[in-house]
């Protein structure tokens, strides 16, 4: 039975050491059986006043006698509780102004919980709701501990340009997304060789340019399971001298069945090493491989008190909504008073493109990221996302885990999602860092039976959603929607018929291309039917005079003859032209002339 400790009104941390795990534990959290004041062997940075920081209004070390492979620490804060600063907790100088530098001085609960064990170098799994700041869970103690090198024990080997650091990570945007955490807080440290280097690998990049910043040297390597694995196996990854090892949503990448390519990963790393997990879900095979891959880890779960697996400061909104009407209900919930950037989320690719077409030619400013498009046209889509050039993102689930954009304020489900955990981590894209947020889901009547699953699960108490249409007065009145909003904000500007035949004209040629050049005047071209050389009406007209032309010859006799060769028309003779072409040129010059005689007679 597992032995638990449950204290109120704690604050101080401190260093954890690994033998008697459960009362070092205690003593790290300040919960009592040791007095850290008087232990001189742990550092001084480890020690804070309690006073600076309000307490923490519930810890709890659970630890397995017979089984002391894992320990476990819950937390629960209240509404007093004033976090501590990362200077506090004893964090890199030059760590503590990077972070500063982007706005961030005090921690999260997840932070506040893992960086005095982090820190000290132990394995640990991190658990908490998306959204609220893994990431810094891990790279602040990674970046730490690099910083610091093995002078005081605690640190990672001195850097020579070769990785010392390794995150995996499930997803692309994910991939970018840490790396340019990481990359903000390094900004001020230094190594032997200049500053820390950090660098993202994932596919749907040349493989050149990869290898070629590996060759330059690098630090801290961040990347997707496949491509990794790729550069290990060629040898232009070097893994024998990573020091820390991070699993980043680890859950997803159970998901993407990415588990054997990091199984594979995890051999090629040193054994003696700091291994993390992060996750905000936990699953079965998730622990498994914890278990099997680190040693005696720390289970930390940063939670607020009563939460649930939801940020109870997204309010969320759930409506049956017919698939021909959908398009109209997103358009107008994107009109609602106060909505700021929004994220709209889709089950398959071609939802995603279908929806972001559809409200572009609404007057959105729109943009869509999905697996159909490449990496560059992903990456320019999310660059613009984040720097405010479109405000409505279409994503697929490749990208609920890669954006963490505070100013996110409406979620969109277009489609129902899968299960509880995709629900979680779509909607958990809005209401990050202490902001608020809307989740608006739309299901179809074939997804009751999985929306109900979802909400039995989560707990929402929704089951049977209210059936909506774009005109129900409810939606308008719930998420704040204008009387007077339409299906569209702008007419889309189309050409018209003519302005695209003109269009394509000049598009052929381009001489023809500006509106001021003057236009050479149109050929009149009025073909004709010819017979023989001559025309139709021609022809008829000889075989007309044929008969007159021989009762004119019986009756003039030789005089009608000079007559006719006087005024005999010259024959035209035409090039190229065969010995059949020479006499019919003959015979038609003589019928000509036949027909002019019998007119002079």
């Amino acid at each position: 039975m597992p032995a638990a400790v449950r204290v109120a009104g704690v604050a101080a941390t401190d260093h954890v050491r690994r033998h008697h795990r459960p009362t070092a534990l205690r003593a790290a959290y300040g919960l009592g059986g040791i007095d850290i004041g008087r232990h001189s062997a742990w550092p001084s940075w480890c020690v804070r006043d309690p006073r600076e920081a309000g307490p923490l209004s519930k810890i709890t070390v659970d630890h397995e006698n017979d089984a002391p492979a894992e320990t476990t620490v819950s937390a629960a804060l209240d509404t007093t509780h004033t976090p501590p600063t990362f200077a506090e907790l004893g964090v890199h100088p030059q760590i503590v102004r990077g972070l500063a530098d982007i706005g961030i001085d005090r921690t999260f609960a997840i932070q506040e919980l893992t960086l005095p064990l982090a820190l000290a170098g132990d394995d640990l799994i991190g658990q908490a709701r998306t959204g609220m700041g893994k990431t810094f869970g891990f790279g602040v103690p990674l970046l730490h501990r690099l910083a610091t090198g093995p002078a005081d024990g605690s640190g990672t080997s001195v850097l020579d340009g070769t990785p010392r650091a390794l995150v995996i990570v499930p997803t692309r945007e994910l991939c970018v997304q840490v790396t340019s955490d990481l990359e903000n807080a390094a900004k001020h440290l230094q190594s032997a060789d200049g500053p820390v280097r950090v660098m993202s690998i994932y596919g749907g990049r040349p493989y050149e340019a990869q290898i070629a910043t590996l060759q330059s040297g690098v630090d801290v390597v961040v990347g997707t399971p496949g491509r990794l694995l790729d550069l290990a196996k060629q040898g232009h990854l070097m893994l024998g001298k990573v020091g820390v090892l991070v699993l980043d949503e680890a859950d997803e990448m159970l998901d993407l069945g990415f588990l054997p390519d990091i199984e594979r990963l995890m051999g090629m790393v040193p054994d003696k090493r700091q291994t993390m997990l992060f996750s905000a879900t936990m699953p079965g095979p998730i622990i498994t491989l914890a278990r099997t891959f680190l040693t005696q880890p720390t289970h930390i779960r940063a939670e607020e008190a009563e939460s649930s697996a939801v940020h109870e400061r997204t309010a969320q909104h759930v409506y049956r909504a017919h698939a021909l009407d959908k398009a109209e209900m997103v358009a107008r919930v994107l009109q609602a008073d106060g909505r700021g950037a929004t994220m709209i989320f889709t089950r398959t690719k071609r939802t995603a493109q279908k929806v972001a077409d559809d409200l572009a030619e609404r007057g959105f400013a729109v943009g869509a990221v999905h697996g159909d498009l490449g990496q560059v046209a992903r990456e320019k889509a999310l660059e613009k996302f984040r720097a405010g050039k479109i405000d409505v993102l279409v994503a697929t689930d490749v990208a609920a885990r890669g954006i963490d954009i505070d100013d996110v304020t409406h979620v969109i489900n277009y489609q129902c999602p899968e299960d509880e955990k995709t629900y979680v981590h779509r909607i958990g894209r809005t209401g990050r860092a202490g902001r608020t947020g809307i989740a608006v889901t739309l299901v179809d009547w074939d997804d009751i039976p999985r929306w109900q699953l979802i909400d039995k699960a989560l707990g929402l108490d929704i089951p049977d959603p209210a059936e909506t249409y774009s005109s129900s007065d409810h939606l308008y009145s719930e998420l704040n929607i204008p009387r007077d909003a339409t299906g569209s904000i702008a007419e889309a500007s189309r050409p018209t018929a003519a302005e695209t035949s003109t269009d394509s004209r000049s598009g052929s040629d381009g001489a023809g291309s500006s509106d001021d050049a003057p236009r050479a005047p149109r050929r009149s071209r009025n073909r004709r039917r010819t017979r023989g050389g001559t025309t139709a009406t021609a022809a008829a007209t000889e075989q007309g005079a044929t008969a007159a032309n021989s009762t004119s010859t019986s009756t003039d006799g030789d005089g009608g003859g000079d007559d006719k060769a006087g005024s005999r028309p010259r024959r035209r003779r035409r090039r190229g032209s065969g010995r059949g072409g020479a006499s019919a040129d003959t015979a038609t010059a003589e019928s000509g002339a036949a027909v002019t005689a019998a007119a002079h007679d």
